[in-house]
């Protein structure tokens, strides 16, 4: 029985895993293959190509592809109009197809500010926040706050989304981190 919502201008290829509660609005297309996981909300205008994984709770506002070689884990958010590419040459006389495509994973909770495009080949870290319009064209460590084209790390953000103080400190929430070979990590 079927316990998420598709908008009826929406498609859904066959073989297709869809978790509950999730809900894809009006004009998407999710691809044979794909996987999306519980509780996701999918935009207008949103194709999930065919086998690629989203996670739980994940957020994709509406005008973004993702296409195969993506993989988004789980809470994260994909502003509106964001990019993914997934070939680093394309040539439209010379496809590749998957095989020659480059693998781009979004870790738990990274969000991706409106109009960002991502890079295929990269990481971005856990809880990483890229700010709008920022191209990513390396890994993102975990909690980095990156901006510009081509993007740079420019400061800390908390797990809650608010920018760390000098102490990385949160004076919203009242988390601590320390810098770790990663990125940052909560201090317990």
């Amino acid at each position: 029985m079927k316990e998420y919502f598709v908008h009826e201008t929406s498609i859904v290829d066959d073989n297709v895993k869809i978790g509950d509660n999730t809900k894809i609005w009006f004009f998407c297309h999710i691809q044979s293959g794909a996987q999306i996981g519980e509780g996701c909300s999918f935009g207008q205008n949103v194709n999930v190509s065919n086998n690629v994984k989203i996670g739980n709770g994940c957020k994709v506002q509406n005008n973004v592809s993702i296409y195969e070689g993506v993989e988004l884990e789980d809470y994260v958010f994909c502003g509106p109009s964001m990019v993914f590419t997934n070939d680093l040459t394309p040539r439209a006389k010379y496809p590749k197809g998957s095989a020659g495509y480059r693998k781009t994973v979004l870790h738990t909770g990274a969000s991706i500010g409106a109009n960002a495009t991502v890079v295929c080949g990269h990481e971005v870290g856990k809880w990483a926040m890229v700010a709008a319009g920022a191209v990513v064209t390396k890994d993102v460590p975990d909690y980095a706050l990156v901006a510009g084209v081509p993007a740079k790390q420019i400061g800390w953000v908390c797990e809650c989304g608010e920018r760390l103080d000098d102490g990385l400190h949160c004076e919203k929430c009242g988390r601590i981190y320390d810098v770790t070979d990663d990125g940052l990590s909560e201090r317990k």
